[in-house]
């Protein structure tokens, strides 16, 4: 297909595709899959090799979260059967990242609920993450807390934090449909604080939420724009018990398309499959390891994950490698850039958590699931690892 060879020829120099193109390839059809993916899989190798990056979770305070994000299992409102408590001290937290570490995990995700940290969440994070480091030789930590107040992100990164995680989630023009009680404008915000402190951003987005095509193309280039160094793509977990339940709008193919257009778009840059990737992935789990560079070991924030052996072995039997604590992740002009400066890559080919329900969420397409192929077999409630008495799965 020419259009597929010029995104490649576009992603090997680092040029952004055109907008048109970029919903191009989420309008392939299946019978093009493979070849989409093989294209999207150049661009991977060329900037990443087949080196895949694993990451942990420990949720550090779950559930009980005053913002009423739809998509969300701990929401205000929310009546999922989720675990719930308190912060976890730094020892405990410290405990479950070992786990995580000692599974072939190089990033450790610290992510507590809520709108925010107070300046006293932050001191007790950043006694984690000095616990964390002090135990685990060249392990990153990243911090996901919420909106952030001034000052705040240079506590974490003089605490030793690499990096701070806050998602777009969706597009600029239906984020006001997702959420009311914060706005897309503030989580522009804690990210580009996150940067001007020196911390890696970490943004991405959720898909399945009933976005159009445009809208996942919008957030893309607004992640673009915003110049993070990992991009997350999370799929819809549709919780029993959260507006968004009934949202069974992804296929395994739908799936690969979006991971191909992310990985055009933003070539040289970290894509992680995130949450998700069992419920609506599946079996073609494999076939995304060539889109993306980078998963998450085991289980979510409040939902369990294929187990971590699991997740080696696939790694392995696709043909690809856990990466080490020794190998810089990003390509080198990535990794030697100021962190507050970007890339540079939006010039000339020169140069990082949709509508609820609405009646403007996109009619179901081709290739589409439909709510009776709703898998919720494959949503299991974490009830392991952190804030419990049982083992992680790591």
């Amino acid at each position: 297909m020419d259009l597929l060879n010029t995104l490649v020829d576009k992603g090997l120099r680092r040029e952004l595709p055109t907008r048109e193109e970029a919903l191009a390839v989420l309008a392939t059809a299946d019978d093009e899959l493979l070849d989409v993916v093989a294209a999207a899989g150049k661009v991977r190798r060329q900037w990443f090799g087949r080196r895949v990056k694993l990451n942990y979770l420990v949720n550090l305070k779950s559930g009980l979260c005053p913002e009423d994000c739809s998509y969300c299992s701990q929401r205000l409102g929310s009546t999922a059967g989720i675990l719930k408590y308190t912060w976890l001290k730094p020892d405990e937290a410290s405990q479950a990242a070992a786990a995580g570490v000692a599974g072939g995990a190089k990033r450790v995700c610290l992510v507590a609920s809520g709108r925010g940290p107070t300046d006293r969440d932050v001191d007790r994070v950043s006694r984690t993450i000095e616990a964390i480091k002090d135990q685990n030789d060249g392990v990153e930590v990243c911090a996901c807390l919420g909106l952030l107040s001034a000052g705040q992100a240079d506590k974490l990164r003089t605490a030793g934090a690499d990096a701070y995680n806050h998602n777009l989630n969706t597009s600029e023009a239906t984020y006001g449909e997702i959420t009311t009680t914060h706005t897309y404008a503030d989580r522009v915000d804690t990210v580009q604080q996150a940067q001007a402190a020196g911390l890696s951003a970490c943004s991405g987005l959720i898909a399945g939420m009933g976005e159009t095509d445009d809208d996942l193309v919008d957030v893309v280039y607004a992640l673009r724009d915003l110049d993070p160094d990992s991009v997350p793509v999370n799929f819809l977990i549709p919780f029993e018990g959260t507006p968004l339940a009934k949202e069974w709008n992804l296929t395994p193919q739908r799936c690969l398309r979006i991971l191909a257009m992310v990985r055009f778009v933003c070539p040289d840059v970290e894509v992680r499959i995130a949450g998700g990737r069992e419920v609506h992935l599946r079996t073609m789990q494999p076939l995304a390891l060539h889109l993306a560079n980078s998963i998450f070991l085991g289980d979510y924030l409040t939902s369990e994950g294929q187990a971590g052996k699991t997740d080696l072995e696939m790694i392995a039997d696709a043909g690809f490698e856990v990466e080490g604590t020794d190998t810089v992740t990003l390509p080198e002009h990535r990794a030697d850039a100021p962190a507050a400066a970007g890339c540079g890559s939006h010039g000339d080919g020169g140069g990082g958590c949709g509508p609820c329900g609405s009646s403007d969420a996109a009619p179901t397409a081709a290739g589409e699931a439909a709510e009776s192929d709703a898998r919720t077999d494959l949503v299991a409630v974490r009830r392991r690892g952190a804030g419990t008495d049982l083992a992680p799965n790591a």
